[in-house]
């Protein structure tokens, strides 16, 4: 009898984006992100029917699903809950079988792990409440400056003269920016700036969990190429970004999904 292919979804709710990956032995086959809204339940589903749609499979084909994220206990399916950086893990020691660091950006959050070469957490700290060192930073000045946030990168990279903010608050550094934009500052020159003060944030985080090479970088800030830069020189190492840094824990959480299934019917860990 021909053996039946098995396939494994992860999902990822986030405080902004929802996002999907299902996986089959090949690696991942399909995957959905779309805004989190005032619903996970809603949203959860929209994004699940979405890869699903990608690969002509129904939910019932799926022979397990981890859930993950800020709202994982609103998601409407019955998956196992996994933290999200046990998630992030498990997919970049997947994606860079090198990586022993993880920095997280999210929209409310910078987190930092060290990771084994197996996968899983070694330690864990998590930014405070501050925006600073977070992707809702990034969101509020593109507000103020009028710039797409896929934008943001390019253009901090066309920086000058990048402005030294003497702040470490979001609140007072938005306040900053304002004034600066009056004194005739060029956008770019601000980014860059915002990008050094965000780096310098996350770089303290990671310093204190004793910075392990190689580095990777996941969640919003890893679409964001002039970010990544930045964090590479406050730390002094490369910076590794998954092809869709975004989607990186909903991967781990469909690969934990589809070993746990495998580590059921005997077999090996993928």
């Amino acid at each position: 009898m021909a053996n039946i292919k098995k396939y494994f979804a992860g999902l990822d709710i986030g405080s902004v984006s929802i996002k999907a990956a299902i996986v089959g032995d090949e690696g991942m086959i399909a995957s959905g992100l779309i805004p989190s809204g005032g619903n996970y339940k809603d949203a959860a589903k929209k994004v699940m029917d979405k890869a699903l749609a990608q690969t002509g499979l129904s939910l019932d084909r799926l022979s397990g699903m981890v859930v993950t994220g800020l709202g994982a206990a609103g998601s409407p399916y019955a998956g196992r809950q996994v933290s999200d950086i046990s998630c992030q893990a498990r997919g970049c020691s997947i994606l860079f079988p090198s990586a022993r660091t993880i920095i997280d950006i999210g929209g409310q959050f910078t987190k930092a792990a060290r990771i084994t070469p197996e996968g899983r957490i070694a330690d864990f700290l998590m930014s405070e409440k501050c925006a600073t060192g977070s992707g809702r930073f990034l969101q509020v000045i593109a507000r103020i400056l009028s710039v797409p946030l896929d934008e943001i990168g390019p253009l901090s990279l066309q920086a000058e003269k990048p402005v030294e903010f003497s702040t470490n608050c979001a609140v007072f550094a938005e306040s900053e920016t304002i004034s600066r934009i009056a004194e005739g500052a060029k956008p770019a020159d601000i980014l860059a700036g915002v990008h050094r003060a965000m780096a310098a944030k996350v770089s303290m985080l990671v310093k204190r969990l004793k910075l392990t090479p190689d580095v990777v970088l996941t969640g919003g800030g890893g679409e964001d190429r002039g970010l990544a830069l930045a964090i590479g020189d406050a730390l002094k190492t490369g910076i590794l970004v998954p092809d869709f840094p975004r989607l990186s824990a909903a991967f781990g959480a469909a690969c934990l999904a589809r070993e746990k299934q495998t580590t059921k019917s005997g077999g090996q860990n993928a």
